[in-house]
C-alpha cells in the first residue's frame, strides 16, 4: 500500500512556479519595470494636479484657462479630466505592453539549454 502524500509535499509542488525560458523571464521583467514606471510617472502627475496646484493657488492664481482662474478650473473641473486621462493613458500604454508580452509568449521557443536545465530537474 502506497503511503499517503503528506501536505508538505502538496504544498511545495503547487507553490513553484512554472519553468519559463530565459526570454520569457525577460519579457516579464522587462513587462513589469515598464509597469511599474508607468504607474509612478502617472501618479506623480496626479499628485501634482491634486497637491502642487492648489498649495500654489495664489502664485498661479494669475494664470486663465476659458476665463477662470487655473486654480479654480482645476479644482472645478481640471483635475478631473486630467485623471480621466490618466486613466486613458493606462489602458492603452498596458494594452501596448500586454500584447508585446503576448507576442513574446507566443514566440517563446524553448532552446536545448533549456530543455536540458528542464530535464536535469
Amino acid at each position: 500500500m502506497a503511503a499517503p502524500r503528506t501536505l508538505d509535499s502538496l504544498v511545495q509542488r503547487t507553490l513553484e512556479p512554472p519553468p519559463v525560458s530565459r526570454a520569457m523571464a525577460l519579457a516579464h521583467r522587462r513587462y513589469w519595470r515598464f509597469n511599474v514606471v508607468l504607474i509612478s510617472v502617472l501618479m506623480l502627475i496626479g499628485f501634482v494636479f491634486s497637491f502642487v496646484v492648489p498649495l500654489l493657488a495664489r502664485v498661479l492664481s494669475s494664470v486663465r484657462v476659458a476665463g477662470f482662474r487655473l486654480p479654480f478650473y482645476i479644482g472645478a473641473q481640471g483635475a478631473i479630466i486630467v485623471y480621466l486621462v490618466l486613466i486613458a493613458v493606462y489602458i492603452v500604454a498596458m494594452t501596448g505592453a500586454d500584447r508585446r508580452l503576448r507576442q513574446a509568449a507566443a514566440s517563446d521557443t524553448p532552446n536545448d539549454e533549456d530543455a536540458e536545465h528542464e530535464a536535469a530537474r
